[in-house]
């Protein structure tokens, strides 16, 4: 990765004892590129992402919030099982975003890139060269400057870098929000149709917004019309199959009870034809008023 030489100011003292279990958030401290790679991009304490030159904390989503975000990522993977078209990158896997606001290197909640993408991603890379093709954040709102980061800085980044589609995600409707780029470079709504938002990237894949709050397990969205092209689509056919075979042995349960109805009827009346000959026959044998005069 290109690098950004940069100076680290003075720290600045501490307000009190620090908690020596906390990690100290190192928010805003100046670290070149390359340090940044090497130094900060694989800390597991606190994660943080690189605004042109300086280290930015990823801020932590509510757990309704979260939530949301790993039933439509759950659902994401169902698609892509079902449609190949892309790949799920790790949470938090960063990529570079050269733009006329400077470099910044983003680390999306969830991302795709497309198989068509023009930058394939590797099994054994630990960060992505190319630009997503939809980039998702669960956003937090512990402060005003995490809404605005999401809503706002990074919503305009992503337009800027090229990403196709963006999502918002949130435990509040309100604070959602599902964008595609347009031609001019700038990010429109995704317009919902009946409560629901169909993706362009992604070809086939849609959900509803409303579901976002419901989350309905997945055998109850194998059923649904609106999701059961791409979510368990071999459960759905083994069990559109199970049906059909117990629709044939229903079939072949009355067929064999008609028969058996026909059997005994022509049975009962054999046997009536048969009583009624040899009732004939008595009648036939006994003697006539002639023959008791003879």
């Amino acid at each position: 990765m290109p690098t950004t030489a940069a100076a680290d100011p003075p720290r600045a003292a501490s307000a009190g004892p620090a908690d020596p279990a906390e990690p100290i958030s190192e928010a805003g401290r100046r670290v070149c590129e390359a340090d940044y790679w090497d130094d900060w991009y694989h800390r597991d304490d606190i994660l943080y992402e690189w605004n042109d030159g300086r280290l930015e904390e990823m801020p932590m989503s509510d757990l309704e919030t979260l939530l949301a975000y790993h039933w439509l990522l759950d659902l994401l993977r169902r698609y892509l099982e079902s449609h190949p078209v892309g790949q799920i990158v790790a949470p938090d896997f960063g990529f570079r975003l050269a733009i006329a606001a400077g470099v910044k290197i983003r680390r999306p909640d969830c991302a795709v890139v497309r198989t068509d993408n023009p930058q394939p991603i590797g099994l054994r890379d630990a960060a992505y060269r190319g630009i997503y093709d939809l980039c998702i954040e669960a956003l937090s709102d512990r402060t005003p400057a995490d809404v605005r980061r999401d809503t706002v800085t990074k919503k305009a980044e992503y337009a800027a870098a090229g990403v196709p589609e963006y999502y918002i995600l949130h435990r509040d409707p309100a604070q959602r929000a599902f964008y595609a780029r347009t031609a001019d470079g700038r990010y429109a709504p995704i317009p919902p149709r009946d409560g629901v938002i169909a993706s362009r990237v992604l070809p086939g894949l849609r959900f509803r917004i409303g579901d976002l709050d419901a989350r309905p397990p997945l055998a109850a969205l194998s059923a649904d019309p609106l999701y059961a092209g791409f979510v368990l689509p071999q459960w759905q056919q083994d069990r559109d199959l199970a049906a059909a075979c117990r629709a044939a042995e229903q079939r072949a349960d009355a067929e064999a009870q008609r028969a058996a109805a026909e059997a005994q009827a022509r049975a009962d009346a054999e046997r009536q034809v048969r009583e009624l000959t040899l009732r004939l026959r008595e009648l036939q044998a006994q003697p006539g008023p002639d023959d008791a005069d003879a």
